[in-house]
């Protein structure tokens, strides 16, 4: 039977990351991947911001995985030429009464390391953008966005310079534990054909999975398996120029950050996402929800002529939490948690993971 000295299930960003970490510590370091290519999941349907880290309780790993992730992620991509703009955000209130919670966002992020804030009142965020309503806002400086195919294409060559592997086509079906580390069970889903190998540290990164693979690793102790729940977030696009520079977001809502105004690289605009409970992945968007977000974009943008928002994609995030209770944080379980030496399970790594993905990494390896 083969053996490598790491499996990483996932290819996502947060995998990739994972792996290239492995692979530059000199380990030998396998991806395996469901689908036929890098990042089709979770990865490949998020606003492709890089967040500075300004919503998560500071003792949270979100906060200072975040905060670090930011500045890891923008040295990264100079390095490696990966498309990427900083171009800032304002978190905007619309009524009196968030500004209190404007306050408190900025007090939170002080205290996790964020030092750039600027605090707007109204006339100075209109200076800033012209067609933006508000009472006050917040101006994050060091908030940007990436070309999130880059950045894993980018990850991935450089785990590959260092001799990691992927297979594409290859699902993990079980993983049984002995005192020799792990026998890992695939097939190859195009043909169906089983494959097995042994490895020393099995790393599960499945996004929206992982919950489904953790069950199935016969050593882990059942109550660290976590209820899989789902949150679907759709998004609509504007054509045309957009009029604003920055990323505008409101204050967050239970379940996300709110219906906000992200750029890609093109200058075009995107309106998301919603949070919309699921039982099942969906990537359909259902054209009647735009009028909701009509709603919630004019209150910051009051110029949105009607009939313009046009569905563009969704994602589904993966939750620890639901509606109405206590916004989780990151879930990552290593040996230490569960007792299954060279395990770590990720789960719950939505927002901010893309912007944290190269301290995840880290951390994933110190864990083991």
């Amino acid at each position: 039977m083969d053996r490598i000295g790491c499996v990483v299930a996932g290819g996502g960003v947060i995998g990739i990351a994972i792996a290239r970490e492995f692979a530059r510590r000199g380990i030998e370091t396998l991806i395996a991947e469901e689908s036929g290519g890098v990042g089709n999941g979770i990865s490949s349907r998020n606003s492709g911001v890089i967040h500075a880290g300004l919503y998560y309780p500071e003792t949270s790993l979100k906060a200072w995985l975040c905060v670090d992730g930011n500045a890891a992620l923008y040295r990264f991509a100079n390095a490696y030429g990966v498309a990427h703009k900083r171009c800032g955000k304002l978190i905007v209130a619309t009524d009196n009464r968030q500004v209190e919670t404007l306050t408190e966002i900025a007090g939170r992020a002080r205290r996790c390391g964020v030092s750039d804030l600027q605090f707007l009142s109204g006339a100075q965020a209109r200076r800033v953008e012209p067609e933006l309503n508000c009472t006050a806002a917040i101006m994050s400086p060091s908030t940007g966005i990436v070309d999130c195919h880059d950045l894993m294409l980018a990850l991935l060559g450089d785990a590959q310079a260092h001799d990691a592997m992927i297979a594409t086509h290859t699902k993990v079906v079980s993983v049984e534990a002995d005192s020799d580390g792990f026998v890992v069970h695939t097939i190859e889903t195009e043909t169906g054909r089983p494959y097995e190998f042994r490895t020393d540290v099995f790393i599960n990164a499945c996004g929206l999975n992982a919950p489904e693979l953790a069950a199935k690793i016969a050593a882990l102790p059942k109550h660290h398996v976590p209820e899989r729940r789902y949150a679907k977030g759709n998004y609509f696009s504007v054509p045309g120029t957009a009029p604003f520079q920055h990323l505008i977001y409101p204050v967050p809502e239970p379940g996300g950050l709110g219906i906000h105004l992200t750029l890609d690289l093109g200058g075009s605009m995107r309106f998301g996402p919603d949070v919309e409970w699921v039982d099942t992945i969906d990537y359909s968007v259902d054209p009647a929800r735009a009028e909701r977000f009509y709603e919630a974009i004019r209150k910051y943008w009051p110029a949105l002529p009607d009939g313009v928002l046009q569905p563009a994609y969704c994602g589904i995030r993966p939750k620890l939490s639901i509606a109405g209770e206590t916004v989780t944080d990151f879930l990552i379980e290593g040996p230490s948690s569960h007792g299954v030496k060279g395990l770590v399970n990720l789960f719950g790594i939505e927002s901010p993971g893309l912007t944290s993905c190269l301290p995840i990494a880290q951390y994933v390896a110190a864990l083991v």
